[in-house]
């Protein structure tokens, strides 16, 4: 096949999408060097031929499962699919941002962010200070304690509310983790400033990330002194009633920041990797997964405490997921603009199963969506933030919003990608739909 365009290849359009946008199932012909925009603009021709009302949208396109990203003729050609059949070409929205929200400014870099709560986002600061952020829009309470750049923040309760109030734990360069309580029952014009009701000692060095249990009962750890430590969440809010009634009778004539009482200390440290541990996930109750920058991913048992799978990719990692089918597959990046992904359940070998290369520099953060099988967001020191779906080795999109290093990413309420950097900036790029 050469790129002639006078080329014609017989089509026909296909959608799970509801019966106002499902184009006529006559085969057409269409020109072969058309590309996605193209085949989206067919595809709005015809449904604005049905429903006067319809509004043009863009859309991307399946065959066989993977997502067309060259001029057809070039994607048959590469496929080895013959121009002579009838090709099944099936549409769904195209996954991209339609809006960017304005910006949350910081004092700081942002180095931390969780989106777990469709209400909230909780981000942390080098400032030291923690803060969350109601509807992406006001910051209602400041988070403080920290003697050091807060580096990892996460909803201890998956971001759901127990009567009025929000649990989170902040990870620190000052090697200790703090939880705190966040009443989110009075409506507020301004922060509340909120100290920790326990603190988490144990660490020789910066903790670099934290990962809660899907009990929410427990919390791991990863830091600069090459351990993961775990700790016990229990008694929370029993001991932060009593410590911050202690706290108000003895700093009743102070202004300065109100320190905890309470200190817990690990229950168990998971000793392995060589280096710096930059991630940890907890996609599992008994299973812990971490990425170092001594090129390792590691599969941990919490139960036995000892680590049962290793793998070996060549690199300085600096983030880690877990996602995709049956949340089995590994999403990792580091010091390169490759973004790899790994399947544990194909034994035997080492080889990535997708990567994915359109990044310029280091990558700082990965995020498999919650809901999705396939599409996942990264962020890189080049400035950008990406949107990746595994149909494809193209990104999706590539969202710049920051004006530096982006250094965390995160997706909230399913249709939003949220993302901090070295511009002192929590960015919201929404209106991504994902079915």
């Amino acid at each position: 096949m050469d790129a002639d365009p006078s080329r014609q290849v017989r089509v026909r359009f296909t959608t799970k999408l509801p019966p106002p946008l499902r184009a006529p199932p006559a085969a057409i012909a269409v020109p072969a060097d058309l590309s996605r925009m193209g085949l989206s603009e067919i595809v709005n021709s015809l449904l604005a031929a049905a429903d006067t009302d319809h509004k043009a949208q863009p859309f991307d396109f399946l065959v066989d499962g993977e997502l067309v990203r060259l001029p057809l003729q070039q994607f048959l050609l590469a496929k080895g699919i013959s121009a002579e059949r009838v090709l099944e070409l099936e549409y769904v929205k195209a996954v991209a941002p339609r809006k960017q929200d304005e910006p949350c400014p910081h004092d700081d870099w942002v180095s931390a962010v969780d989106g777990s709560n469709s209400s909230f986002i909780l981000t942390g600061c080098y400032d030291g200070l923690a803060r969350l952020w109601k509807d992406a829009a006001v910051c209602t309470q400041i988070l403080e304690g920290h003697s050091g750049a807060i580096t990892s923040t996460r909803f201890i309760n998956k971001g759901v509310e127990t009567e009025g109030s929000l649990h989170v734990v902040t990870g620190s360069k000052d090697r200790s983790l703090r939880l705190y309580k966040c009443d989110t029952s009075v409506s507020m014009d301004y922060p509340k400033r909120v100290g920790a009701y326990k603190i988490l000692r144990g660490h020789t060095s910066s903790v670099q990330s934290i990962a809660v249990d899907p009990s929410r009962d427990m919390l791991c750890s990863g830091s600069w002194d090459s351990t993961i430590k775990l700790w016990a969440v229990e008694g929370s809010e029993e001991d932060g009633d009593a410590v911050s009634l202690k706290k108000r009778r003895m700093n009743s004539d102070s202004s300065g920041p109100e320190e905890s009482q309470l200190e817990g200390s690990a229950t168990s440290t998971l000793l392995g990797h060589t280096q710096c541990v930059t991630a940890v996930t907890w996609p599992e109750q008994r299973t812990i997964y971490s990425a170092s920058w001594d090129h390792s991913v590691r599969q941990w048992d919490v139960q036995t405490v000892k680590e049962t799978w290793n793998m070996f990719c060549g690199k300085a990692l600096n983030c880690l997921d877990c996602g995709g089918e049956g949340s089995s597959l590994i999403a990792a990046g580091g010091s390169d603009p490759v973004l790899r992904v790994w399947d544990p359940r194909k034994p035997g070998t080492l080889a990535p199963v997708f990567q994915f290369s359109s990044h310029s520099s280091w990558i700082t953060a990965c995020k498999w969506h919650p809901s999705s099988w396939f599409h996942l967001v990264s962020s890189s020191f080049d400035g950008k933030v990406m949107l990746w779906d595994l149909r494809t080795a193209w990104p999706l999109a590539s969202v710049d919003s920051h004006k530096d290093k982006v250094l965390c990413a995160d997706w909230w309420k399913g249709d939003s990608v949220i993302s901090g950097g070295a511009d002192s900036k929590l960015c919201i790029a929404s209106g991504i739909e994902i079915v």
